[in-house]
C-alpha cells in the first residue's frame, strides 16, 4: 500500500456519504461498492475534491463542506415563472414536482414550487444550495497519475 497524498493527480477509491446539519444522509456507499475518481474529472465538485487533499489511503475524516465550497447559495434569479401553457396540458402540475426544460446547451432540472391558475413557479436552484454538507469519507486507495 502506498502512502500517496490525494492531490491534483490522484485516482482516489473511497467510501463516502453526505450527511446535512440535522444529520439527515443524503447519500452513501459505505454499504455498498466503494466510488473511485480522478482528481478533476467532474464527478465531485471540487470543493468537495480539495477538502480531501492531504488524506492517505486508510484515513477517515469527516469534513464540513459551506455553501460555497459545494452546492453554492441560493440565487434568487434562478426562481422563474414559466406560463402554464408551456406545459402539456395532461401534466399533473404540483409543487415539489422535478421537471427538466432544454436550455440549448442540455437538459436544466427545476422543482416546482408554486402553481397559480396563469404561472408555475420553478425553482432552478440545486436542492442543495445554501446547505452546509458534511462529507464524511473512508479513503481506502490512493494512486498518482502523473
Amino acid at each position: 500500500m502506498s502512502n500517496n497524498e490525494i492531490g491534483e493527480h490522484s485516482r482516489v477509491t473511497l467510501h463516502f456519504s453526505l450527511k446535512l446539519d440535522d444529520g439527515s444522509e443524503i447519500d452513501s456507499n459505505f454499504e455498498g461498492e466503494p466510488a473511485t475518481f480522478i482528481v478533476g474529472d467532474g464527478n465531485l465538485l471540487p470543493g468537495f475534491e480539495r477538502a480531501l487533499f492531504g488524506l492517505k489511503a486508510g484515513d477517515e475524516a469527516e469534513i464540513e463542506i459551506p455553501p460555497e465550497a459545494g452546492f453554492g447559495q441560493r440565487n434568487p434569479s434562478n426562481i422563474q415563472k414559466v406560463r402554464r401553457d408551456h406545459f402539456s396540458p395532461d401534466m399533473e402540475l404540483e409543487e415539489g414536482l422535478v421537471v427538466s426544460f432544454d436550455n440549448g446547451s442540455g437538459e436544466l432540472p427545476g422543482v416546482i414550487s408554486e402553481v397559480s391558475e396563469d404561472d408555475v413557479t420553478v425553482d432552478f436552484n440545486h436542492p442543495l444550495a445554501g446547505q452546509t454538507v458534511f462529507f464524511t469519507v473512508k479513503i481506502l486507495e490512493v494512486a498518482s497519475i502523473n
